[in-house]
């Protein structure tokens, strides 16, 4: 599910030009003469078979928590693979999927951003300001992805040319974003009422709501720039080994001053999916978001060092997640209790990373 910053910049060479791989294409050789010379070759030995293995475990733990929490809960109560249900999920997943995509471009560089959360409330009540002064739906839009992505690209420019610590930059900016909505909306709460919104909110495919088909946009775009274009090379091999990244003529600074402000946009886009959903643009920050983003990355298998990254990953992350508080609260188990089981799963995947291949 994962790949590496080393396995990406091998292929971006053409195999069989180094010195390496004319030693490895000779030690082979050398290997079948002796082979040859000493008599028939032993059988290879036959590895452990896979559900033995824990890096298959580690690698796969996601889908296989995702799987055994639908079994679970489906065997507790009928209604949860009911199609309501169903559709409720991925609409409610939607926002953490474009949030973990975003968290994964930063995290795949071996940083993190604690801002997220905050940048897409500043960038809700941006959406919410433009929209009570009567702009254009299309304009309110933008703005909200210009004032979170302007979020993103100082967290990049102090983070990347500044050299301050990620983690201090973004608490910094946390604290700002959060401060910055409070004192633009007053504090206070900004009804949106908007047909186009109520259909994005309510609308769909079948059990596929708009704001998840989006979510999957999102996904399967960043899964292109990832593994299918050189921005992808470059921010895996930054991630994985920076300064072997900088000897080969790769700007550090410039990817991370790009993967901060692609998760500030992309914040942003999650600021009017949750007003679309909310129905207000509300200044009140929710960390939820932020250690659910963390979560979905870590659960989908993305190093927290850097240089490892998938995308499938955090999405299949983000809806066990989900899926985890909406079977909570189908069998009627207190609210207290959900932030408690997700720091459990998270802690749990964590010491799965440990065999990861």
């Amino acid at each position: 599910m994962t790949r590496s910053g080393t396995t990406t910049q091998g292929r971006a060479g053409t195999p069989g030009d180094g010195p390496a791989d004319q030693q490895g294409a000779g030690g082979q050789a050398s290997s079948a003469a002796v082979g040859a010379a000493d008599g028939p070759a032993a059988a290879p030995a036959s590895g452990p078979a896979w559900w033995k293995d824990p890096g298959a475990w580690a690698d796969w733990a996601a889908l296989v928590g995702l799987v055994v929490l639908v079994v679970v809960f489906q065997a507790m109560n009928s209604t949860f693979l009911s199609l309501g249900n169903i559709e409720a999920m991925l609409v409610a997943a939607a926002i953490l999927i474009i949030l973990s995509v975003g968290q994964t471009f930063v995290i795949a560089t071996g940083g993190i951003d604690l801002s997220i959360a905050s940048t897409m409330t500043f960038g809700a009540v941006a959406f919410g300001q433009s929209f009570t002064r009567g702009w254009p739906l299309l304009v309110c839009v933008l703005v909200a992805l210009g004032a979170a992505g302007a979020v993103g690209l100082v967290n990049g420019l102090l983070i990347g040319r500044g050299r301050i610590t990620d983690f201090i930059v973004t608490l910094g900016t946390l604290s700002a974003a959060s401060g910055a909505a409070l004192i633009l909306a007053d504090g206070k709460p900004v009804t949106v009422i908007n047909a186009s919104l109520l259909k994005v909110s309510t609308g769909g495919l079948w059990i596929f709501g708009w704001s998840f088909l989006i979510a999957v946009v999102v996904a399967v775009l960043a899964h292109v720039v990832l593994f299918r274009m050189r921005f992808g090379t470059h921010l895996l091999a930054a991630g994985g080994s920076p300064e072997a990244a900088t000897a080969t003529g790769i700007s550090t600074a410039r990817i991370k001053i790009a993967v901060y402000t692609v998760a500030g946009l992309l914040a942003g886009l999650a600021a009017v999916l949750l007003v679309a959903r909310v129905g207000a643009a509300e200044p009140a920050s929710n960390t939820a978001f932020l250690l659910n983003s963390v979560a979905a990355v870590v659960l989908g298998g993305v190093s927290l060092t850097g240089g490892r990254a998938t995308v499938l990953g955090p999405v299949i992350g983000a809806l066990l997640l989900t899926a985890l508080t909406n079977g909570l609260t189908l069998l009627g188990v207190s609210q207290f209790y959900q932030p408690l089981s997700v720091g459990v799963v998270v802690v749990l995947a964590a010491l799965l990373t440990r065999f990861q291949r």
